[in-house]
């Protein structure tokens, strides 16, 4: 399967993700909030190469959607994470800015179905 810049982008996103897991589960101690953010960090790239595969063009749109409200998810994981202290301020900027990014290219791509 040829892949997409998307699902490039989030495949790599979400090795940083559970690179930061293992950080946050073996070094800090933190579970709760690192699971969290496994999940939906990684979520967003199942969900694109679902969509690559989806069965109709509806199914297609259902699961980018779905990866768009994970990147919203992670966000929200990312911010708790820097607000408490488990992230530095680098490893924040780094992974929420390629968290937008992500959040963007799926804002552009759910948009365009409205538009069509």
């Amino acid at each position: 399967m040829k892949e997409s810049i998307i699902g490039e982008k989030s495949k790599k996103f979400a090795i940083k993700i559970i690179k930061l897991y293992k950080i946050l589960s073996d070094t800090k101690h933190e579970y709760v909030l690192s699971k969290q953010i496994l999940k939906s960090g990684t979520s967003i790239g199942a969900n694109v190469r679902e969509a690559q595969c989806g069965q109709s063009k509806a199914d297609f749109y259902a699961k980018m959607y779905i990866a768009f409200k994970e990147s919203a998810e992670t966000g929200y994981w990312l911010e708790l994470l820097h607000e408490t202290d488990y992230i530095s301020d680098s490893e924040f900027n780094e992974l929420n800015s390629e968290n937008q990014e992500l959040f963007r290219i799926l804002s552009s791509i759910t948009k365009s179905r409205d538009n069509s």
